[in-house]
């Protein structure tokens, strides 16, 4: 499953941006790159499905537990509007690369990410799949 979602985000990221993931995410295998790479569905309450190993370092979830994470709850409830146009700017646009905000972990920590790329995801035939991230960590996870 994962392949085919690293497929799917390379393709989609190219399609979108003009550009290759595997320069801004520092590997052609997403899961094992340096870079942060986050995908969530389309469900009306998105649930991530795809969270590589350094998003999972970073915000304290393994596998199991992102892939049952609804997205939201990667930010604080005083963030959400913020988070949430944000969403709404990429999907009117296709992408965005400007980004920037406060993120927490499971843990409670606050870390700063930016820089941030998210793009709608879509497959091949143009059907929405959902909408993914990819950002380097930050050097000093905290804010």
């Amino acid at each position: 499953m994962r392949d085919d979602l690293q497929e799917l985000l390379h393709g989609s990221f190219h399609r979108r941006t003009g550009r290759s993931l595997i320069e801004v995410a520092g590997n052609r295998d997403l899961y094992h790159a340096p870079a942060v790479v986050l995908m969530h569905g389309t469900q009306v309450d998105p649930i991530f499905c795809f969270a590589n190993e350094s998003a999972q370092c970073l915000w304290g979830y393994t596998w199991a537990e992102f892939i049952t994470l609804a997205s939201r709850l990667s930010a604080e409830a005083e963030v959400q509007a913020d988070r949430e146009r944000l969403l709404a700017r990429a999907r009117t646009n296709g992408f965005i690369d400007d980004y920037s905000g406060v993120r927490i972990a499971r843990d409670g920590r606050r870390f700063h990410i930016s820089e941030v790329i998210l793009w709608n995801v879509d497959d091949e035939a143009g059907t929405a799949r959902g909408q993914a991230a990819v950002f380097m960590p930050p050097l000093i996870p905290g804010v």
